[in-house]
């Protein structure tokens, strides 16, 4: 016969219930909030209850990042780190892709990871050269921040078979110099089919698999800094079948503390069509919450589908997947009532979205079946209005405006940062909005994406669209409640309430009543998942 778990009272200066509400006290039994009020009542209610004074601590629902890549996080922890922060010029970032390549890389391929072109003092673009004059037949790739483009090396193309007369595939691109011969760059779908198993119906790359004991490992990793940052709750936005493995093997060796629930790329959709699985399949630490499929390109790589052309390139982006492909992927999920997650960055990759999912809807109506948009990076009132009437859920950048700074108004204009990460707008047209880092591609500390969001200054100090601001209050809604919205978990995570999950994340200030610039800057003390204390600070 098992034993009644012993109620837990946790008592603070204040606890914010939801980004609106406070107490200072809530009860707990096993994984569940069971009460909420002064810790007095509680205890009387709760007389056998252990009491955890957290003394001038400030309680929130626990963080819940609604689109990033853990699967790839986990892997990137055994790749090399080419991010400005370990290299800062091309001479140092080619210093350490050159070490790498006489160390016995794994598999004989050297990767790396978090190129980021814009912050390099050169004022050019890595190429397939100044890879070959320090790696010399190692396969090398050097995968950009944005993770929609990289660059290789003439091993590495050999490797793929790929030559200066070769085509791209459909919906990518292969980067060439003024001559005509491959510079090493691959876009998009290029990229995608030559390191991305989740992209790949076989799973199979030109660039080989990390083997699973040491990316279960790294994942443990991943999962314990994440927890330091605050996170309860994440969504893989771009899994494969390798990466639920790795969830599943990583959860048997009691790793998986965190909540995750995964966008199964729309290549792999068929096993879950023949299967029946709908979305919300799974349970309370390893769920399916959709389909992912992408249309365009990225922010930070100037290659996201525009109406008019960027300022730094002169190009309108690159289209992905077909209207014709985009429109089969969209109508088979959302006909088997499932929830359709697509990566669309630009406006005109948006309205191509927005089309499908209305011809979807008025040809197989499914009440309720609420679709994303990932990203949902350039808006309009025109596409404001028609994800209104969707009921379409946004899950834009978080902290993109910090992360990019005065190179988006670069890149984009100024009259057209004013229409990007539109939080302000998305809440004031009544539009869903989730919190996102798209981790890697940006930082994961969901405090510092709030203090992005309410103030859009970038690193530089750059202001943002500043039309956008939103307050501290509705940043941390759009980081706790709105995540669950759109992972489909709104009735048990998100704010703290009797018969919901006990995640919550203890702090060392009030994110709503510090000075706006100063939220990043507040200290985690301790991380929840159902009552369990998953992170304690020394």
């Amino acid at each position: 016969m098992n034993t009644p778990a012993r109620p837990r009272i946790v008592r603070g200066r204040r606890i914010l219930t939801s980004a609106a509400e406070s107490t200072n006290a809530i009860a707990m039994i096993g994984d569940r909030i069971v009460a909420l009020g002064d810790s007095n009542d509680l205890l009387r209610q709760f007389p056998t209850a252990w009491v955890d004074d957290r003394g001038d601590a400030v309680i929130s629902p626990g963080f819940h990042d609604a689109h990033l890549h853990l699967a790839m996080a986990a892997e990137n922890e055994l790749k090399l780190d080419v991010s400005p922060a370990h290299a800062s010029t091309l001479t140092q970032l080619l210093d350490k892709v050159g070490a790498a390549a006489k160390d016995d890389p794994a598999q004989g391929w050297v990767r790396a990871v978090g190129y980021d072109d814009a912050k390099m003092p050169e004022g050019r673009v890595l190429t397939r050269w100044d890879l070959d004059t320090v790696t010399g037949n190692v396969p090398t790739i050097v995968l950009h921040v944005a993770c929609h483009w990289g660059v290789v090396n003439s091993a590495a193309l050999a490797a793929g078979g790929i030559t200066d007369n070769s085509e791209p595939p459909s919906g990518g691109d292969f980067g060439r110099d003024g001559t005509g011969r491959l510079n090493g760059i691959l876009y998009e779908r290029a990229l995608t089919d030559f390191a991305y198993a989740q992209g790949d119906v076989d799973g199979r790359t030109v660039v080989p698999e990390l083997g699973l004991d040491e990316r279960i490992a790294a994942l443990g990793n991943v999962v314990r800094r994440w927890h330091a940052a605050g996170l309860t709750s994440v969504c893989d936005a771009f899994a494969g079948p390798a990466d639920v493995r790795l969830f599943e093997a990583a959860r048997e060796q009691g790793l998986l503390t965190m909540r995750v629930g995964f966008l199964l790329a729309a290549e792999h959709y068929d096993s879950v069509h023949r299967l029946g699985l709908r979305s919300g399949f799974g349970d309370d630490y390893l769920r399916f919450v959709g389909v992912k499929a992408l249309v365009d390109g990225a922010v930070g790589g100037r290659t996201l589908l525009l109406e008019e052309p960027d300022h730094d390139t002169g190009h309108h982006g690159i289209q992905v997947l077909t209207r014709e492909e985009l429109a089969e992927v969209v109508q088979k999920v959302h006909g088997d009532g499932n929830r359709v997650c697509v990566h669309a960055n630009g406006d005109r990759a948006i309205r191509l979205v927005l089309d499908e999912f209305e011809t979807a809807q008025k040809k197989m109506p499914r009440p309720g079946l609420r679709h994303r948009i990932e990203h949902c990076s350039v808006v309009d009132e025109g596409i404001l209005r028609r994800m209104n009437q969707l009921s379409a859920i946004a899950v834009p950048f978080g902290n993109y405006v910090h992360q990019h700074g005065s190179h988006l108004i670069d890149w984009y204009g100024e009259d057209r940062v004013e229409r990007m990460f539109a939080h302000r707008a998305f809440l004031d047209a009544g539009v869903a909005v989730a919190g996102s880092s798209d981790f890697p591609c940006g930082a994961v500390e969901p405090l510092l994406a709030m203090q992005s969001m309410v103030t859009r200054t970038g690193w530089d100090g750059a202001l943002v669209g500043s039309s956008q601001r939103v307050s501290p209050t509705e940043a941390l809604a759009i980081y706790t409640a709105g995540s669950a919205v759109a992972t489909g978990e709104e009735d048990r995570k998100g704010t703290l309430a009797a018969g919901r999950l006990a995640d919550f994340v203890v702090l060392d200030e009030d994110p709503l009543d510090v000075p706006h610039d100063q939220i990043s800057k507040i200290g985690v003390r301790s991380t929840f998942v159902g009552g369990v204390e998953v992170y304690a600070r020394d």
